[in-house]
């Protein structure tokens, strides 16, 4: 499922399962992934909704920070589900 993405979002989905690096991910990087392989899309709200796969999340714009360990979890539930892994 991984053999369409670029060197830069396989970097991205390494870094989001590997538990050392996971805390250092800028949103920018984590939201071209998923763009990828997905939908993202801004609500006038403040959130945005991710699909991939047929499953969707809303979460909290995380703006330009980096993303925190709660979302990199549900994130990788998120890839998880849709047959999306490093491995895959």
């Amino acid at each position: 499922m991984t053999a369409h993405l670029s060197h830069h979002h396989r970097e991205t989905l390494t870094h989001l399962f590997d538990h050392q690096q996971a805390s250092n991910i800028h949103w920018r990087e984590v939201r071209h992934l998923l763009e990828a392989v997905g939908t993202v899309t801004g609500e006038h709200n403040g959130k945005i909704k991710i699909t991939v796969g047929g499953r969707t999340k809303v979460i909290t714009d995380p703006g330009r920070h980096e993303v925190d360990r709660q979302l990199v979890v549900a994130l990788r539930h998120l890839l998880t589900d849709a047959g999306i892994a490093p491995d895959a």
